[in-house]
């Protein structure tokens, strides 16, 4: 195609986009790159190089010296520069580096807009959310066990199973639970087999609710009938049996029965925890409410995780909790609290049902009177007063759903000042069974509570600086490297296994940020 027409002497003068026509003043062997092509913009005057004076601009700025292609009428100036630059490698994020990231690699991160210090917080982020996905798996198992067990466990019944103890390891108050083995004796696993009581037929909803630490974990199920080793607690054959004699069961007595198989196998209720606990809780006041704020954490997750999935729980009582084991460490490793019995267990919640199949019904006639009274649903109300409840019967104060609502009465039962926890514990039981719903703080809500209560910030600091943004930030970042240290001392050291107190802490500072604990403490201090 044939050139277009010059562009005019002025216009090009006024624009400065294309050099001036005519011999270079540089020899052949020189040539300057602004001179016969149109790919380079003009630079500005104060960068312009006269004869005989250096470039100003870099060598790694300076186009190649070969022959450019004439530009086709579909490509505009701005396409041509963008095909002729050369490609970059992709910036690796902050999260992506390691001790072994190349130093030209790292060199990209260390010259981007955050700076070192945010290189520095994306590193330290990247990391918790590692470490708490590994303390995780080292709690819970890796969700693809599960679900190959759930594939290998259909169609199943008693008979591919082994009973290990004949009576239960847990009685709740829906289930009784039997401990069962699956599996050859060398690599035999251990579950727990939930038989629901009469009248509280099991629901399927667990199946569908995703893995979390909180919640129990439904990985098979079968109807049949009990076997004649196994008598439930209560019933006719359990009153006939004789300690000297036991007479065969004949298998009409044996109701068919549905039985759910968990992985996780309970030893206790929170019920019978807090019923055994009562010594504890006075000879060890700080370290037993330290754990019953771990053990209210537990609930708090475990009901915004069954908001998320638009479940409901069931009856949040203590006598539906059911306690776990978490993996004992090395008899060295145990601490004090283990020592007096106060090693944290797995909360789990057992009992649940969808929203949109069944609306939660109200505990009391005084609770629904009183809600419907002040137009508030029923639904999201009932978590916060189930958990107002659970703080005072954790921490052995007495107290009733009627008492707590009633209308006379304006005053919740005095919780004992025995330790730093109970004024926080008991400023939260008020917040959560405030009369008024639009009063009533969130769970959300109550567990950035127990956070604060737990793992700071404390009143104290704010003791002689003034609360602010920048401070609350400062000392969050602050913490996370200290503990971020603390889990690389206890690696190096004694090679101490992360415990479900240290994963409970990582969620928190993975997460936190210092516009929320603005707010917590506005409501908690």
């Amino acid at each position: 195609d044939p050139l277009p027409p010059p562009l005019p002497k002025k216009q090009l003068q006024r624009t400065g986009s294309l050099p001036e026509p005519g011999p270079s003043r540089h020899s052949q062997g020189d040539p300057t790159p602004w001179a016969g092509s149109i790919l380079y913009s003009i630079p500005p005057p104060h960068l312009r190089h006269e004869e005989g004076t250096p470039s100003c601009i870099p060598p790694r700025d300076r186009p190649s010296w070969g022959p450019k292609k004439p530009l086709t009428k579909s490509q505009s100036l701005g396409e041509a520069v963008t095909r002729s630059s050369p490609q970059k490698a992709p910036q690796p994020s902050p999260g992506e580096l390691t001790f072994g990231t190349a130093d030209g690699e790292l060199g990209q991160v260390l010259e981007s807009p955050v700076g070192v210090h945010g290189v520095v917080l994306g590193c330290q982020a990247a990391a918790l959310a590692r470490l708490s996905g590994h303390i995780q798996e080292e709690l819970m198992g890796l969700e693809e066990q599960q679900q190959l067990l759930e594939a290998e466990l259909v169609g199943k019944r008693w008979a591919a199973l082994s009973v290990l103890e004949r009576e239960p390891c847990c009685e709740s108050g829906d289930a009784w639970y039997f401990r069962v083995g699956f599996g050859f004796e060398q690599t035999q696993l251990v579950f727990a087999a939930k038989v629901p009581k009469p009248g509280c037929p099991s629901r399927g909803v667990q199946s569908s609710l995703g893995t979390h630490c909180s919640i129990q974990c439904l990985i098979g199920r079968f109807t049949d009938c009990l076997p004649p080793e196994l008598v439930l607690p209560g019933s006719p054959e359990e009153q006939r049996r004789s300690p000297t004699r036991q007479e065969p069961a004949h298998p009409a007595t044996h109701p068919v029965l549905q039985v759910l198989i968990s992985p996780e196998v309970p030893y206790q209720t929170l019920a019978g925890f807090v019923k055994g606990s009562h010594g504890l809780h006075r000879t060890s006041p700080g370290h037993y409410e330290r754990l019953a704020c771990l053990l209210l954490l537990q609930v708090c997750m475990g009901l915004e995780h069954l908001r998320v999935q638009n479940v409901e729980q069931g009856d949040l009582r203590p006598e539906n909790l059911l306690l776990v084991r978490c993996p004992c460490p090395p008899q060295g490793q145990q601490g004090k609290e283990a020592s007096l019995g106060l090693s944290l267990p797995r909360l789990l919640i057992s009992s649940f049902f969808k929203v949109k199949d069944k609306q939660r019904p109200c505990s009391t006639s005084l609770e629904q009177d009183w809600t419907q009274g002040l137009a508030a649903p029923p639904s999201p109300v009932a978590d916060e007063l189930n958990v107002g409840m659970l703080i005072y019967q954790i921490l052995h104060v007495d107290i009733s759903l009627e008492n707590a609502l009633g209308f006379r009465s304006n005053r919740l039962p005095e919780i004992p000042s025995l330790s730093i926890y109970s004024t926080g514990l008991k400023r939260l039981a008020m917040l959560l069974l405030h009369r008024d719903p639009c009063k009533r703080i969130s769970i959300e809500q109550a567990r950035s509570i127990l956070q604060v209560l737990l793992w700071g910030p404390r009143q104290e600091l704010f003791a002689r600086s003034k609360k602010t943004l920048t401070l609350l930030r400062s000392w969050v970042e602050v913490k996370r490297t200290l503990l971020l240290l603390k889990f690389a001392e206890n690696s190096a050291g004694a090679g101490v296994s992360p415990s479900l107190e240290e994963w409970l802490c990582c969620q928190y500072f993975k997460e936190v940020t210092e516009q929320t604990l603005y707010q917590v403490t506005q409501v908690l201090y």
